[in-house]
Order: structure tokens, then sequence, then C-alpha cells
């Protein structure tokens, strides 16, 4: 691209977040309808536009082509998801938008709000109201009352074990149950995770409790920007503090026990291999939920996003196995398909792209920044039409505002993931 050219995009550039600035703060704008919070039993006829118009529309959205492989045979989930994770293409996606119990893998949204909150070396020791209103048949990692444990415990209690013992003692930390499910809503705001209404910080079945395998797969890819979150997710097994009990000598003395990833695609189970690449992140399981998963893995430089939400199929989990197939379509893929949409940035990366030196990456320490701008609204982008994934039209409140289309890159949204590490085991 010649100078003359580069400084015609930039004032393009300019101009377009002017306008779009302009757009969503002006006095007439009218926000879009809430969705209802109850997951239907059937996936809507229209659903969120969020990433693109076709991931809005129920049943399967790929663009398959010459060259392109046909999806597995044998899916049975409801809904699921392949997205680059850098680059944020969706490759493919069914029901992508569908409002869904998300269960424990909701936790993602609960780490990327509190990560940044504490360091890992913080201690706190544990009072029975920290454990009040864990729900009956939780997951839990073994926590007891009057033990002093670290933060860096606690966060390998919730990715490792899915413990929500650990979720609760971190929630009163962090000012109580409905403080943080406060913070994790205003976040999955930020984050454009607009299907996820979180009323429970565990993923514990509620009234009203939602995700979508769109808004997960957002969830973990802005999770992912974290260091710390990359590490505890990508832990196969770790040491775990234990009860302080006297010894033979009427000593006090506390030991540890093991813990194991309960994501099988890590750890591996008697009927699902550990996956080849695999570096996290989440899994779920619930009465409402069903099997969830969101998992991320690597391989020959592509780093692929796959989330698979309550398979119908009622074998032994199904929803690895389902992932697995999942990603091997889209490592063969991958470069070959055209996306059906994207992922969308956060709020405050879209608000900061017409200021000079603005990044659409979240910072390495904090994720996705937690300022959201007065007026701001949601985007929804286009199926993307170049490279990186970057979307060419932005949806805003129910119409659809196209800036010179094919022309404009409104932000850079492809986010790397140094470090990625894959079946990290603790001693």
């Amino acid at each position: 691209m010649s100078a003359p050219q580069k400084t015609a995009v930039r004032s393009l550039l300019v101009t377009s977040a002017v306008l779009l600035s302009t757009a969503l703060t002006a006095p007439g704008a009218v926000a879009a309808p809430s969705p209802s919070t109850s997951p239907s039993a059937t996936p809507p006829a229209k659903m969120s536009a969020v990433g693109g118009p076709r991931l809005g529309q129920p049943g399967t959205q790929v663009n398959l082509a010459g060259g392109v492989p046909v999806l597995p045979k044998g899916l049975s989930a409801r809904s699921w998801i392949v997205a680059d994770a850098e680059s944020g293409e969706v490759l493919a996606a069914h029901n992508a938008h569908w409002r869904l119990a998300p269960a424990s893998t909701l936790k993602m949204l609960f780490a990327d709000t509190l990560l940044p909150k504490w360091p890992r070396s913080e201690k706190h020791t544990v009072v029975p109201s920290d454990l009040a209103g864990v729900g009956s048949g939780s997951s839990m990692v073994g926590i007891k009352e009057d033990e002093t444990y670290t933060v860096h415990d606690l966060w390998l209690g919730v990715f490792l074990r899915s413990g929500n013992d650990a979720v609760h003692v971190l929630s009163a930390m962090n000012g109580g149950v409905e403080n943080t499910v406060r913070q994790m809503n205003e976040h999955a705001e930020e984050l454009q995770a607009l299907d996820t209404h979180a009323v429970s910080p565990d993923g514990y079945d509620a009234p009203g409790q939602v995700s979508s395998a769109y808004d997960l797969t957002l969830i973990a890819r802005s999770g992912l920007q974290k260091k710390d979150f990359r590490e505890y997710c990508s832990t196969v097994r770790a040491k775990f503090p234990g009860e302080t009990k006297k010894n033979k000598k009427g000593k006090k003395v506390r030991g540890s026990f093991e813990i194991q990833n309960t994501n099988r695609l890590l750890a591996g189970a008697s009927d699902v291999p550990v996956y080849q690449g695999i570096a996290g992140v989440k899994n779920g399981n619930t009465t409402n939920a069903g099997a969830t998963f969101t998992g991320v893995a690597e391989r020959d430089g592509r780093v692929l996003l796959v989330t698979v939400m309550n398979p119908e199929k009622d074998e032994s989990n199904e929803v690895y196995k389902e992932t697995a197939k999942l990603f091997d379509w889209g490592f063969k893929a991958a470069g070959k398909v055209e996306p059906v949409g994207e992922l969308v940035p956060p709020r405050s990366a879209v608000k900061g792209a017409g200021r000079p030196g603005a990044s659409a990456s979240p910072g390495e320490a904090g994720g996705a920044a937690d300022g959201v701008g007065a007026g701001s609204k949601p985007v929804a982008s286009a199926p993307a039409g170049g490279s990186g994934g970057m979307g060419v039209a932005l949806g805003i409140t129910g119409g659809v505002l196209v800036l010179l289309a094919g022309g404009v890159f409104l932000v850079n949204r492809r986010w790397p993931l140094p470090d990625l590490v894959r079946r990290r085991s603790r001693p």
C-alpha cells in the first residue's frame, strides 16, 4: 500500500470512528429490546446478530466449497461453534446464539471478571459465611472452614475441580455473591456477550441463567488473554491443601492431596484420549444444562476455539467426543473455508478505535478493559471479508451502518495468544 493510500485509510478510520460514536450516542438512538433470560425449547427463528447475521439464524451455518471438508457426522449438540481464537473468524456454527443453561462453563466469565483482583499469593482464612449458599450436589474441591488458602489455591480449585466452594470463597472476598454476579454481568456486557445473564457465580442451575455457544467462546477468548487464566485452564493436576490435623505426637500438621482437571480432553479418560494440542478451557454439567464445554487447541500454529452445548446423544463423555470431531474439522478447514461470522471485540476496543495508538487487544494483566462509555451500544459485525477476520459493517440498534464496505477496518481483531501451553502438570 502506498503512503497516500495509508494516509487515506487512516483518515477513513478516524472518520468512521467519529460517525460510529455519534450514531451510538445520539439522543434518538433506541436500544434493541433485551432477549428473554429463559432458555427456549427450540432455537428461536431469529437470534442475536452479534458477530454477523448468519450467526443469528437457526441451524448449521457453514460455507462448503471445493476443498473444504464436510462437517463431521453424528453431531447431536443443541448448539456449537468453531472459531479461530486469534483472528476471531467463525468457521462454522450451529444455533450459535441460542440462549441455553451454561453450567460450569460460566466459571470462565467468573474467572475473567475476578482474576485481576488479587495477587496469587494473597491468603484468606475461610469462615462459615463464605460457604453459605453453595448448591446441593455441587462439585467441590474440598475447602474447609477455619483453614487458610492462597488465591492461587482457590483458582486451582475453580479450574481443575470446578469447585463451587472455591467460587463462593472468592466471591466472599469480592464483597459477596450479589456483588460478584453484578460485576460478571457488567463484564459480559463489556465483552458484547449479550446472550449471557448470570444469576449464580458458579454456573449452578438457577432460573434465568443463560449463555450461548457464541458468548462462551467470546468469554474464553477474552480470558485467554490473561497469563494466569491460560496457566490455570491448562493445568492437568496439582496439589491442594488439606485439613489441619494432629499427628500421633499431637502436633498439628497439614498435608495436601492431588486434584485433577475434569476436562477430559486435557486429562484423558478411558473412552476419550487426550486431544493433540489441547490447552484448556472449561467444562460443565448440570441437570438443566446437560453437558457443556469450551476448549482451545493449537496445531501447526493455528489456535482454535470450540464450544459444544448439550449433546442429545446419551453416551459417556459425548460432549468431548463431539468437540474433538469439530476440532479435527476446524484444523482441516482453516484457511480454506470462508467464515460465516466473527468474534467481536470488547466495546471499549471499538470505542477506542479512533484514538491515536488505541489497541483492540486487551492487556496481559487485566484482559479487556472494564470501562464502558455511556451510551455505547453493541456492535454486530457482518461476515468477515478480509484478512484477520476484520468486519466491514456494524449493526447499530437494529439497523446497519455500512462503513465504506470492504475498505475500512475498524479494529485489528487478531489477538495473539503467547505462552499457550498444553497439558501443564504441576508437582
